[in-house]
């Protein structure tokens, strides 16, 4: 048992009021819980992830890097379905260029369950010209290639009231974490619950590893994953030419 939960316990039994020791049990559940989650992901290299789109480096201290318009990748391997970006933005990048919607976005997201390019699940979050986390599903059965779907098939998702994202800097460092449990995603946004909910059953139609994305900005970061599934399948690794 760590130090602070150790110290924690032992505070709680010198309490004979039941709310007092409820509150500290809680406080050792919070603790509990940040520690479990911290062990359950692990950093992932460049070599790890498949860039399907744009370009991912390592830049001279170690973090990972993207420079590029835009980019996509997702990981050579499954994990369980978490994942965390620690990402310092360093700007808009050398050229911009519109969504498929015709808006001007600069953000940085995680994927989830992104079995190909057509179907999948995004945990964005916008820095310009909004500032919040957002959740879609990109969903077209029967389609793998970006040359069948190109920007069909997206459902956005509504926001779930929970607390307002940071605005984000350009030196700032921040961190997005997103996880699901069965249907349910919840994203994090520097540790602060920024969207949850229940992505309904279809989800259950198409399957695959975490991964990222970025639009019109530049990163260093660092990419966390989830424990790896053992024996699963290596996805392919496809260049296309966007989500």
């Amino acid at each position: 048992m760590t130090n602070p939960l150790r110290r924690t316990l032992e505070t709680a039994v010198m309490f004979r009021s039941p709310i007092a020791f409820a509150l500290l049990m809680t406080n050792v559940f919070g603790l509990a819980v940040g520690i479990g989650h911290a062990e359950a992901l692990r950093p992932v290299n460049l070599r790890d992830i498949c860039v399907t789109n744009g370009e991912i480096r390592t830049g001279p201290d170690g973090r990972l890097q993207i420079n590029s318009l835009s980019s996509r990748g997702v990981l050579r391997f499954r994990s369980q379905p978490a994942a965390e970006i620690r990402f310092t933005y360093l700007g808009s990048s050398a050229q911009s260029k519109p969504l498929a919607s015709g808006e001007l976005r600069r953000q940085i997201g995680i994927k989830l369950r992104a079995e190909n390019t057509c179907n999948l699940i995004y945990a964005m979050w916008h820095i310009e010209p909004d500032s919040r986390v957002a959740v879609s599903i990109k969903r077209n059965p029967g389609m793998s290639t970006h040359e069948q779907c190109h920007a069909g098939g997206y459902i956005n998702l509504e926001q779930t009231g929970a607390a307002e994202s940071p605005k984000i800097a350009v030196g700032q460092t921040h961190v997005l974490h997103a996880e699901m449990h069965g249907t349910t995603l919840v994203v994090s946004a520097d540790g602060v619950e920024a969207w949850r909910g229940d992505l309904g059953p279809d989800i259950a139609s198409f399957d695959g590893p975490v991964g990222l994305r970025t639009d019109n900005a530049r990163f260093a970061f660092d990419y966390l994953v989830g424990i790896a599934k053992p024996g699963s399948a290596t996805p392919v690794c496809l260049q296309t030419p966007g989500d």
